[in-house]
C-alpha cells in the first residue's frame, strides 16, 4: 500500500489514530478538530453556493465539536448560521465546550427548535464513529425529521446512526447527501448499502500522520 491507495479504518484504528496524534505525535486535540473543521467548512460552502443559511446540529462529542467550529468558520465569512445542540450547555465538555464557548461569544444563534428553522444546509454533527447501541430514543424523531427536508444534507466524518464498521444503521441512521470523513474512510462504507446514507464521501486529512494511519491499517 502506499499513500496514493484508499484506506479503510475500522472504529477502533479510528480510536488509535487520534490516540497516537495526541499522544505520540503531541498534536493537540483541539487542533486536530479545528483541522476537521476548517475542511468541513470548506466543503459546506461549497455546497451552499449561493445560498447563505446552514444549520448545525450538534451532538455532544467530538462530531459535535467539528459542526460548532465549522459554524464558526461559516458565521465569520458571513453565512448565516444556526445551532442546535441535543444536549444542555453544561453537559459539553472538552474540545467541544472550548468551540460551544466561542460560537456564543460570536453571537452564533442557536435553537431548541431546529425544525423552525429554515435553512439551505443541514450540517449533522449528532452522532459519530464510536456509536455501538441503537440510536437514543429521543433522537429517532430529529433523525426522522432531517431525511424528510428537502435542504441537503452534509454528514461530519459519518452519517449519524451508521454503523462505523459494518455500514448498517443502528436503529436508524441520516441520510446524508454528502459526507465528508476524516483520516480515511471508514470501513462500513465498503458496504454498498451505506451508499444511501453517505451519498459521495469525501476524505479530508486533519493532520494526523499518515505513517502511523498506515500502521493502523496495514493490510
Amino acid at each position: 500500500m502506499n499513500a496514493h491507495d484508499p484506506i479503510y479504518l475500522t472504529r477502533q484504528q479510528v480510536r488509535s489514530v487520534d490516540r497516537t496524534a495526541t499522544g505520540r505525535y503531541h498534536i493537540p486535540s483541539i487542533v486536530l478538530m479545528e483541522n476537521a473543521a476548517r475542511q468541513l467548512a470548506d466543503h459546506a460552502q461549497s455546497m451552499l453556493a449561493a445560498n447563505t443559511r446552514a444549520l448545525c446540529l450538534v451532538g455532544p462529542g467530538n462530531n459535535g465539536g467539528d459542526a460548532l467550529a465549522a459554524a464558526r468558520h461559516l458565521h465569520l465569512r458571513g453565512y448565516n448560521v444556526t445551532c442546535h445542540t441535543t444536549r444542555p450547555h453544561d453537559q459539553c465538555a472538552g474540545d467541544a465546550k472550548t468551540n460551544l464557548d466561542i460560537a456564543i461569544s460570536l453571537d452564533i444563534p442557536f435553537t431548541d427548535d431546529p425544525t423552525a428553522v429554515e435553512t439551505d444546509l443541514l450540517i449533522d454533527g449528532l452522532l459519530g464513529t464510536g456509536l455501538t447501541q441503537p440510536v437514543r430514543p429521543d433522537l429517532l424523531p430529529l433523525i426522522e425529521w432531517i431525511n424528510k427536508q428537502p435542504a441537503p444534507v452534509l454528514a461530519v466524518d459519518i452519517p449519524s446512526g451508521l454503523n462505523c464498521d459494518t455500514g448498517l444503521p443502528l436503529g436508524a441512521a441520516v441520510r446524508a447527501t454528502q459526507t465528508i470523513t476524516f483520516v480515511a474512510q471508514k470501513l462500513g462504507f465498503k458496504n454498498p448499502d451505506a451508499l444511501q446514507y453517505t451519498g459521495p464521501v469525501h476524505v479530508a486529512d486533519i493532520g494526523a500522520p499518515w505513517q502511523h494511519v498506515l500502521k493502523a491499517n496495514p493490510d
